[in-house]
């Protein structure tokens, strides 16, 4: 993974500071154009990897990406599935089988209501696999080396005790996709332990990770004694504590941490992303 992976919050209004940056955020990015124009000026400043939701407007961007392959050459894309809103949405417009009639379509519907509960709870892996492939559409032709799975979903897995999806998720990126799995979570700790138990070793995982303690549970202090002591790829993400930490101090904090393969952000302005990548490489270079 690159060391500096570029996120989308701030394209679809989510914003941990401030309601009003939220509304500004969501009226500059109203348009597609002015998305792309802020992933040519990541692209700029040297970053080369999307992290994005699965969001319906992405489709519409890796459409533009696909249409200039000399343009994004290089440019890889990491979705994070599933976006839970759509299908939240999905449910309360549709109802739960009309859902499921959307993005689960073949043959295997048919069979899943005439089974009904007792079919679901049997093949439950197999609705997984035609979710993901549901998902993983939009995204066709283009590099995706790592495929996330949500942290609304993992960290609901992880309090279940379903640890077997876990490594089913692994299994099918793996094999259908020829990509690493990644999970996203709120406990990084305890889902490496879960993801070890599973066979996983060595995974890729994205947590908050902050000088703040901010979204990190358990405290700042086990997740530094984790990335100290555990073999993991982790990702960063929620430097910032919220906006509780300025932005010098909040990166050499996570840039002199073991086992931070890539660090996530996101930013709205050339000169933010500019800052930002920029403290990166200085305290990257005086770490070493």
């Amino acid at each position: 993974m690159e060391r500096i992976l570029f996120g989308d919050n701030q394209f679809f209004a989510v914003n941990h500071i401030s309601d009003e940056k939220s509304r500004a955020q969501s009226i500059k990015f109203k348009d597609d154009q002015a998305i792309i124009t802020t992933l040519d000026e990541a692209i700029g400043a040297g970053i080369n990897t999307f992290m994005c939701t699965t969001h319906d407007r992405i489709a519409n961007i890796c459409d533009i990406i696909r249409a200039n392959p000399d343009k994004y050459r290089d440019f890889k894309i990491y979705p994070c599935m599933p976006y839970a809103h759509k299908y939240a949405n999905a449910v309360t417009e549709l109802g739960i089988a009309g859902t499921l009639k959307q993005y689960v379509p073949g043959n295997f519907l048919g069979s899943l209501f005439k089974g009904g509960i007792a079919y679901l709870s049997k093949d439950y892996l197999s609705i997984m696999e035609l979710l993901i492939d549901s998902e993983m559409k939009m995204f066709k032709g283009i590099n995706t080396p790592v495929i996330f799975l949500q942290n609304v979903i993992t960290d609901l897995l992880l309090g279940l005790k379903a640890n077997e999806i876990f490594v089913a998720f692994h299994q099918y990126i793996r094999k259908k996709y020829d990509a690493e799995a990644g999970f996203i979570t709120m406990n990084m700790p305890m889902l490496l332990d879960v993801l070890q138990q599973g066979g996983i070793e060595n995974p890729v995982i994205c947590s908050s990770i902050n000088k703040a303690g901010f979204r990190m549970s358990g405290g700042k202090e086990i997740y530094e004694k984790t990335l100290q002591t555990k073999k993991i790829r982790a990702i960063a993400m929620q430097v910032l504590g919220g906006g509780a930490i300025p932005p010098k101090e909040a990166i050499e904090y996570v840039c002199n941490l073991p086992n931070i393969e890539s660090i996530l952000f996101g930013a709205s302005s050339k000169g933010n992303i500019e800052n930002t990548v920029s403290n990166i490489h200085h305290f990257d270079k005086t770490r070493l």
